[in-house]
């Protein structure tokens, strides 16, 4: 086992609180032919479980019609799901896709660098058959292993773990279509920076010094994914904009958590949510000038 992969593993496999456990068992039901159920995002590091969480269910093959020709192309599908447990009610933002596209992906095959931009930061795989267990965790080590080596190549010459983390996010910020603040590679590397040190320590004791050649070579590698990276989010977006599933559901609890409007979700609503969208927000506009 490489020293990456080692570290891999055993983040991966760190426990999760129970509340999140129960919904990835949840979604390994709903989703048909899931193989694995990965936790990650914000609430990893907080456990404020009042928020959206986040999943990337991955399954054998994508879903069948349109919506499964339309994802060999573009992924992964997004969908909003809720679980009442305990007497409250979690909410959970999952992207899907297939157990063999993850893999491609988080080797850095193809132009996409979401997912191992995504997953050289900590996940826990809460959820997974015994056959795929092993193949999940090779992928994040990919990805890890991707990152790094981008990281090495968009960072200073000899610079340290930090310097050359902070290169490789301020990138792939620059590179995708993203709404988070300037500076937000920072928040994220001070969370835990000895978890992003021993990452890089790792790639370094596995992949050896990063000669002039394959430093060349990447770089002259990212010089597409930097072009394509916004086409590629937008062409995502618009996807999503037909094929959200529960889109209504998770728009309407956003509205009323921000605005305190709250919004019924009706048959309607939940079929048409697009069309349904310009009389929503007519509403709540109305609801807060009247509360001005």
């Amino acid at each position: 086992m490489s020293r990456l992969r080692g570290l891999v593993a055993a983040e991966l496999g760190a426990p999760t609180p129970a509340p999140i456990t129960a919904f990835a068992e949840r979604l390994s039901r709903v989703f048909p032919e899931a193989r694995a159920v990965l936790f990650y995002g914000s609430i990893l590091r907080t456990g404020d479980l009042s928020g959206v969480l986040d999943y990337y269910v991955l399954t054998e093959h994508p879903p069948r019609g349109v919506l499964g020709a339309v994802s060999r192309v573009l992924w992964p599908d997004v969908s909003y799901h809720e679980l009442t447990l305990d007497g409250q009610t979690l909410r959970a933002k999952v992207a899907s896709m297939t157990l063999a596209r993850f893999q491609r992906a988080a080797s850095g095959a193809g132009l996409d660098t979401t997912i191992w931009a995504r997953f050289v930061q900590p996940s826990a795989l809460v959820w997974a058959t015994p056959e795929a267990r092993g193949t999940v965790v090779d992928a994040v080590t990919d990805a890890c292993l991707t990152a790094a080596r981008f990281a090495r190549a968009l960072g200073p010459v000899d610079g340290t773990a930090q310097a050359l983390w902070t290169a490789l996010f301020r990138e792939t910020y620059k590179a995708e279509l993203r709404v988070e603040k300037a500076g937000r590679e920072v928040s994220i590397l001070t969370f835990d920076p000895e978890r992003y040190e021993a990452v890089m320590a790792a790639v370094e004791a596995d992949d050896g010094p990063l000669s002039a050649e394959t430093r060349a070579r990447l770089l002259e590698a990212w010089t597409p994914r930097r072009l394509f990276g916004k086409p590629l989010n937008v062409a995502r977006l618009i996807k999503a904009a037909f094929t959200f599933r529960g889109a209504s559901r998770y728009a309407a609890w956003k509205i009323e958590r921000h605005t305190g409007v709250p919004v019924a979700v009706t048959p309607w609503r939940e079929r048409h949510p697009i069309l349904a969208a310009p009389g929503v927000l007519l509403r709540v506009w109305r609801n807060r000038r009247r509360a001005g």
